[in-house]
């Protein structure tokens, strides 16, 4: 009860910050925002944010460009520190996009496999910092090709519990890949018509160098202005021995929300998510999800009797028109108890 209350009084307290103008500088809008939320991974949290939304070029042509700082510490005890841009050039002739992460982050791990019981998990703190960035150029109609650069450094990794994972130790890992991107997304952050459709392959470098793969595609459609249908189908893949990190996972806020991120991961992941939002009135939306998630360590080991459900609904509640950003309420459920409470600006996918 005391949970609910806490979550009651964090929204209403967000949503009089953020329903408030947004200052506008010419071709660049900027909403300041505190940060107040929930889920699994960090219990609640406090902090401060700034969306920024802008079209330096001034033209029909470009699409909005986007970047998002927060800072936040929760109460799981962890400081969060993120830069999270995606930016067209004029004509949309180049892109780009990715996140500068930096925390300090005690959390659970499960250990690798479908099955992983609960009993298993131990509680591990680390010094997380994670750069990604991807420049893509045009190539067609909404079509690009690019490069990607990632590194990502785990340190002061240190158990808390007596069951130890040789894998769970300070580790770092620098990777290189090519992309192509067909994206006719209406808007980046916040979709409602359109298609994404992004093909990636990469090899990283760390104690053990791996290859990495992945297909994420995006459909949105909206009727009579006020509802939307979205669904993704993600696949990742993984060939060699990756760091603990970059094995593929399933939870959190953007692949299945409804488990902890983290609590299945292996070296395969394919998930299916769909969601339904409709408008109600004023500032006011709806939305319900479903999906099905599996992690596997190889295709001939996909298993069915291991994919994990999830469901869900949530509220909705615009506070920037300009670039069709809502503060984003949801309410997930998955197999065996799992469940989370999701605090955001945009959607999940």
């Amino acid at each position: 009860m005391l949970k609910v209350k806490l979550i009651s009084l964090l929204f209403i307290i967000s949503f009089q910050a953020t329903s408030q103008d947004t200052t506008d500088y010419k071709r660049l809008k900027v909403l300041p925002f505190p940060s107040f939320g929930y889920t699994p991974e960090t219990s609640g949290s406090i902090g401060a944010g700034c969306l920024f939304s802008f079209n330096m070029h001034n033209d029909t042509n470009t699409r909005l460009s986007n970047a998002k700082i927060k800072f936040i510490y929760t109460l799981n005890k962890q400081l969060i520190i993120e830069n999270i841009w995606s930016y067209f050039l004029k004509d949309e002739a180049w892109f780009t996009d990715g996140i500068i992460h930096y925390s300090i982050y005690p959390d659970f791990y499960y250990g690798i496999g479908p099955r992983t019981p609960v009993s298993n998990k131990v509680l591990f703190n680390s010094n997380r910092f994670v750069f990604q960035g991807n420049m893509y150029k045009k190539i067609g109609p909404k079509l690009f090709s690019g490069i990607n650069l990632k590194y990502s450094d785990y340190s002061k990794v240190k158990i808390k519990d007596s069951l130890f994972y040789n894998e769970l130790t300070n580790t770092q890992a620098i990777g290189f890949g090519i992309t192509v991107l067909k994206d006719s997304r209406n808007n980046i952050l916040t979709a409602t018509d359109g298609w994404f459709l992004k093909a990636s392959v990469g090899y990283s470098l760390s104690k053990n160098n791996y290859f990495e793969g992945s297909l994420d595609g995006r459909y949105y459609k909206t009727w009579k202005s006020r509802f939307t249908f979205a669904s993704r189908f993600l696949n990742k893949m993984v060939a060699g021995t990756p760091a603990f990190f970059d094995y593929s996972s399933i939870g959190g806020d953007n692949i299945a929300r409804g488990y902890r991120f983290g609590r299945y991961r292996d070296k395969n992941l394919s998930s299916l998510q769909s969601e339904f939002r409709a408008h109600l009135f004023w500032r006011i939306g709806i939305a319900a999800f479903v999906g099905v998630s599996n992690v596997y360590p190889t295709i001939s080991k996909f298993d069915v009797r291991t994919i994990q459900p999830n469901a869900g609904v949530g509220l909705r509640v615009l506070v920037d028109k300009r670039a069709n950003t809502s503060l984003r309420l949801d309410y997930a459920i998955g197999a065996n108890g799992n469940n989370g409470f999701y605090v955001s600006f945009g959607e999940s996918f």
